[in-house]
């Protein structure tokens, strides 16, 4: 089997029942959507994918940074764990160490979280929440997106359908 069938194997098993904060989408659907934007970004890199798959289970489940390590290598837990809020801190020193761990974050741990900004955005119509809820999450979104939107990518990925997904987004919710 596959490292990346493995991580997606994986996360679903650790997210089953698990559903966003919208009360209707499943934690396991999203992440489907994160590997479909990199795919979209034409990211192959296995490290990348199996990341994806993986991107919310220290922060969402009982799985920690050394689970993942075991399991999949430290390339993999590195990603993961660049993309995790620290769920041990106050609130506000939380964020203020994920904005700085975005910002060192390597260029796949970026582009894992550029897949995860744009499902995140796109999934919001489906709170059944008023326009000006999604365009609050928009907003709160918006920041991260500045942290990894100028990774150069490299041979890793194609970021044009990102970006014209992001002046998408933008335009709806400016």
């Amino acid at each position: 089997m596959s490292d990346i069938t493995q991580a997606r194997n994986f996360a679903k098993r650790k997210h089953l029942g698990q559903l966003r904060k919208n009360g209707k989408t499943t934690t396991f659907s999203h992440l489907k959507d994160v590997v479909r934007n990199l795919k979209k970004m034409k990211v192959t890199d296995e490290e990348i994918i199996c990341a994806a798959w993986l991107h919310d289970t220290i922060e969402d489940t009982d799985t920690d940074y050394d689970s993942i390590k075991d399991r999949f290598g430290k390339n993999v837990a590195e990603i993961v764990v660049s993309v995790t809020k620290d769920n041990r801190l106050p609130k506000k020193q939380r964020e203020i160490k994920y904005q700085k761990d975005l910002k060192d974050s390597s260029a796949k741990a970026k582009l894992v979280k550029i897949a995860d900004i744009l499902a995140n955005v796109n999934d919001a119509p489906n709170a059944g929440r008023n326009v000006q809820w999604e365009k609050q999450q928009f907003v709160k979104k918006s920041k991260y997106w500045n942290y990894v939107s100028g990774v150069k990518p490299g041979k890793l990925a194609q970021l044009s359908w990102a970006n014209d997904e992001w002046d998408r987004l933008q335009e709806k919710y400016n």
